[in-house]
């Protein structure tokens, strides 16, 4: 079967292979799911430059998200069956053409949630619910709060926006660019501003920020603009360099939190996590959770794919069909 490969850290374009694997039986417990469609998301890339060498484990076949449909099932199984069309999740490894998986990891995807979206439920709705429960946990309601959400201009930014006005907070959107600014203005409410290390507007004053980039404009981002009491939650590190340590320590009247998707999801439980999966499809079907696909390319053409993702102009979430 086709396949992809990390057996060294580095630059994704040069260190992600295609390569031929050996298709194996499920054993106990597992299924084999034949993948469809595969995201390609920032967390999908950051492991393979060594970012996160310490819990990374060489070689690897990237892809945290997407979806399939389980083709066969080991001894054991009983709660999915070959033909369930299903979202597996709990480790990397979707950028190939079939995975297997124990079951429990696996979560039915229902019939009228297309294979576009099913392939892009997982990651940044199930972040963004986890974040918004973040914030009730620190403020308990979070009706006229200010909160600021940098990168605000991605898939999971605009999410993010929607379900902070939803809370009857006021949302705003930190982007970098004017042309971001005007995108994001179009498509959801709340204040957009623009943005950048070493040039934040004054004044600018937040109650909690919700951060993708990390580095020093985080730590910019802490030091001008939060109030006394508020809270800044990373769940994202864009910029590839973590938020600087003075930074924090200078700021003893602000709580700091991580978020990641893969730690809660390890600790959560199955029922809870079904039920992060039915928010998610709900979100999908009212237009909260939807994504603008830029662009689908076949796994071999992963060189494109990657280059695309790499374009500061991407307009949207690409993904990766992995059948051919």
């Amino acid at each position: 079967m086709r396949s992809t490969l990390v057996s060294q850290f580095g630059d994704p374009r040069q260190v992600i292979a295609l390569v031929d694997a050996e298709r194996l039986p499920p054993g106990p417990g597992e299924v084999e799911i034949a993948l469809c469609l595969a995201a390609i998301n920032p967390s999908d890339l950051i492991p393979v430059t060594g970012a996160y060498s310490a819990r990374t484990s060489l070689p690897f076949v990237p892809g945290f998200e997407g979806v399939g449909t389980v083709s066969r099932v080991g001894a054991g199984v009983t709660t999915l069956k070959p033909g369930d069309r299903v979202i597996p999740i709990g480790a990397s490894g979707l950028w190939q053409q079939y995975l297997l998986r124990p079951a429990d990891w696996c979560f039915l995807v229902p019939d009228d949630i297309d294979d576009r979206q099913a392939a892009v439920s997982y990651v940044n709705p199930l972040t963004a619910l986890r974040l918004i429960e973040a914030l009730r946990a620190h403020f308990g309601s979070l009706a006229g709060r200010r909160i600021g959400v940098t990168a605000a201009g991605s898939a999971i930014g605009g999410m993010l926006m929607k379900l902070i006005s939803g809370e009857g907070a006021e949302p705003v959107g930190i982007v970098r660019s004017e042309r971001s600014a005007v995108r994001l203005a179009a498509e959801t409410a709340g204040e957009i501003v623009v943005a950048d290390e070493g040039n934040i507007p004054s004044p600018l004053v937040f109650d909690a920020i919700l951060d993708a980039v990390g580095g020093p404009f985080a730590g910019d981002l802490i030091g001008q603009t939060l109030q006394p009491g508020a809270a800044f939650i990373q769940y994202g590190a864009l910029s590839g360099v973590p938020v600087p340590i003075p930074a924090i320590q200078a700021r003893a009247d602000v709580r700091f939190s991580f978020l990641w998707l893969r730690t809660w999801v390890h600790a959560a439980g199955r029922p809870s996590i079904e039920a992060a999966f039915a928010a998610s499809f709900a979100g999908l079907r009212s237009g909260l959770f939807s994504s603008r696909i830029a662009q689908t390319y076949p796994l071999s053409r992963l060189d494109e794919a990657l280059a695309h993702q790499a374009d500061a102009k991407r307009d949207g979430k690409l993904l990766l069909d992995t059948r051919c």
